[in-house]
């Protein structure tokens, strides 16, 4: 019975594959607190507390961020930062599995991401029968994680938040599908439990499509607010440079003042 993902009627017998190797993989689990270890498949895992990568992450960055940049623009820095993180890890995790269960169809690939997901406390994953995954510009998926640790951290902390917060777990998951199709992947947040939607939503695709496919959906569904988070690789990276050279070229220019002055 495949129980710890929810996939279209198609895709179910790989998935309870994946759902087995996975089941047993967690199986082979270790801990030694007096080395501070846990190990899962001879593999090292840590525990991270939920909210510590979720809403305090975030709470920390932005508060660092927001006397230089406003309000709005730290808040999506501290974002496309979580972002990048997970999506990172979800590459390498799914490098990882694709190596131990020697997979090499796309589908095949994929399936181990959602059930690690489920084993490792991040979300379960619903796969909508819309989806198309595929290898090429054409790939869509639309997925709900009505679980998301994110989602969770931010409601137990008593706030509310006017958009959507599951950054990592976009991150995460457009990591693994990316290194499972050998395409470039974002996903983006259409609605969000944090902000009081009954489920996280997202849409995944190639970064050249994602903008028309967010307009697409949500232009069908007008009772989903316009306001989805967008996420790009290398999102945070890419605004410190543009910060930095910004700084530079202004140190530049009150040097060539101060050199004209004299």
């Amino acid at each position: 019975m495949l129980n710890t993902v929810k996939v279209p009627e198609q895709f179910e017998p790989i998935f309870r594959k994946a759902q087995e190797y996975v089941s047993d993989y967690f199986s082979l689990k270790k801990e030694d607190a007096s080395k501070g270890k846990i190990e899962i498949f001879d593999e090292r895992y840590i525990l991270i507390r939920a909210a510590s990568m979720s809403v305090d992450f975030f709470d920390t960055i932005r508060e660092m961020l927001i006397e230089d940049w406003g309000q709005e623009k730290a808040s999506e820095m501290a974002k496309s930062l979580l972002f990048d993180i997970a999506h990172t890890i979800g590459k390498m995790d799914a490098k990882s599995f694709h190596r131990k269960m020697c997979v090499h169809d796309p589908i095949e690939k994929l399936s181990a991401g959602p059930v690690h997901f489920a084993y490792t406390g991040w979300a379960f994953v619903d796969i909508s029968a819309e989806s198309r995954p595929m290898a090429n510009e054409d790939y869509y998926l639309l997925y709900d994680h009505p679980f998301s640790f994110e989602a969770d951290a931010w409601e137990k902390s008593g706030k509310h938040s006017s958009s959507c917060v599951c950054a990592m777990n976009a991150g995460y998951s457009s990591g693994w599908c990316e290194e499972s199709f050998g395409i470039p992947l974002v996903a983006s947040e259409v609605m969000c439990k944090a902000k009081g939607d009954s489920t996280c939503r997202f849409i995944m695709a190639q970064p050249s499509r994602i903008v028309r496919y967010l307009h697409d959906y949500l232009h069908s569904h007008p009772e989903i607010p316009d306001n989805a988070t967008l996420y790009k690789t290398g999102g945070f990276i890419h605004d410190l440079k543009r910060a930095q050279d910004a700084l530079q070229n202004r140190e530049q220019f009150v040097q060539a003042a101060e050199d004209a002055g004299r």
